[in-house]
């Protein structure tokens, strides 16, 4: 993510894309002053031959087409999408800040999604003025392809939290609130779906140091694991060697203290830090919107909201048995080639949590997403 995106050869040809049109774009399928028409018709009667004709709304009516992956204008600087405001995009080029608007084909190349940018995207731009020492302006002209993505669905449609990302870093707390295991397993299987690289932080360790057996059942299948405590300096240090270097993002429920940590990890940061409700048990928002922080041991890390619970229509039921890694080696043994592990005779992974192989508590956050999630991934 920290590098800025090279150069494409300026020879090469653009591909023509078939996009929608923005609703407000579209015609009306039918003039709609017949009944207008007909008063003013003596008796009202319609002239001999008048008829009303219905237009098929087609692709040629509903679609336009623009050119994408063109020559590259050398005119146009590449950065890195670190916050979104309204309208408005910051984009850190590696030198500065520029608080850039984004083009309205780029909107409509990106319609689909439920924001064009997201926190982590690279960018192409064009600038415009100076209008400060810290902050510039420009024009958002291309985006670049995605990797590494965290995402869920908000509504019908599909939120990116924070694109480009290496790893993601899973906190939760002991106590206050209170850890919860199934919540770390949904921000798992959201990772391993897009090929990013999950860690387990269990944070606030003065709290309940015997919740770290949680840990246990993630560091036997060889993810990365750690505990810190934000007030004490615990494990910060194993932190900050963790994100040297690497795009990251930080993630968790309301109140585990990911600002605290962050503010540990760098000192001067400054993040709003919030207090967990003494009624609920539950943490208060503090960081509303995701923002993308470079890091002076190199790279970036994106500080999330914090969730109370994760949606992951972007993954299939199908796709579990993959996600869930130490369920992988044992498919091929179940009877039944369509086995999907939750009812089913002779099922391998069923044995296993028996025989004590697999935890059953990573079995049940298995059944409880396959009876949620639907049949193919939402896009």
């Amino acid at each position: 993510m920290a590098d800025q995106p090279e150069s494409n050869d300026a020879a090469r040809p653009g591909r023509k894309v078939r996009v929608d049109f923005r609703r407000n774009r579209t015609q009306p399928p039918r003039t709609k002053d017949w009944t207008r028409r007909a008063l003013e018709v003596e008796d009202h009667e319609l002239d001999e031959g008048a008829e009303e004709r219905v237009l098929a709304k087609g692709d040629l009516s509903r679609r336009r087409t623009i050119i994408v992956d063109g020559p590259q204008d050398t005119s146009l600087a590449g950065g890195v999408v670190i916050a979104l405001r309204g309208q408005f995009s910051e984009v850190d080029d590696g030198r500065r800040v520029w608080m850039c608007t984004v083009r309205r084909v780029v909107r409509t190349l990106f319609s689909k999604r439920r924001h064009p940018l997201a926190v982590g995207d690279r960018v192409l731009f064009r600038p415009i003025e100076a209008t400060g020492e810290d902050h510039s302006e420009g024009v958002i002209e291309a985006v670049e392809p995605r990797r590494g993505e965290l995402k869920r669905r908000v509504k019908r449609r599909i939120h990116t939290i924070v694109a480009n990302v290496d790893q993601v870093i899973i906190v939760s707390a002991t106590d206050q609130p209170p850890v919860k295991p199934h919540l770390i397993d949904r921000y798992v299987v959201s990772a391993a779906a897009d090929d990013v690289a999950p860690a387990i932080c269990l944070n606030k360790m003065d709290l309940a140091p015997e919740a770290e057996a949680v840990l246990e059942r993630y560091r036997v299948l060889g993810y990365e694991t750690l505990t810190t405590c934000a007030l004490s300096g615990e494990g910060v240090d194993r932190l900050r060697e963790l994100l040297a270097g690497r795009a990251s993002a930080i993630v968790g429920q309301s109140g585990v203290g990911k600002s605290a940590l962050l503010n540990a990890v760098q000192p001067g940061l400054g993040l709003r830090v919030g207090e967990v409700s003494q009624d609920t048990g539950k943490g208060r928002h503090t960081t509303t919107t995701a923002t993308l922080i470079r890091l002076e041991v190199g790279g970036y890390i994106a500080d999330t909201p914090g969730v109370r619970s994760f949606d992951l229509s972007t993954v299939g039921r199908h796709d579990l048995e993959r996600l869930f890694i130490e369920f992988a080696p044992l498919v091929e043994h179940c009877k039944f080639p369509d086995c999907s592990h939750t009812h089913e005779g002779q099922c391998a992974i069923k044995a296993a949590v028996e025989g004590g192989t697999i935890h059953p508590e990573r079995y049940e956050s298995y059944v409880r997403l396959y009876q949620e999630l639907p049949e193919t991934a939402l896009r």
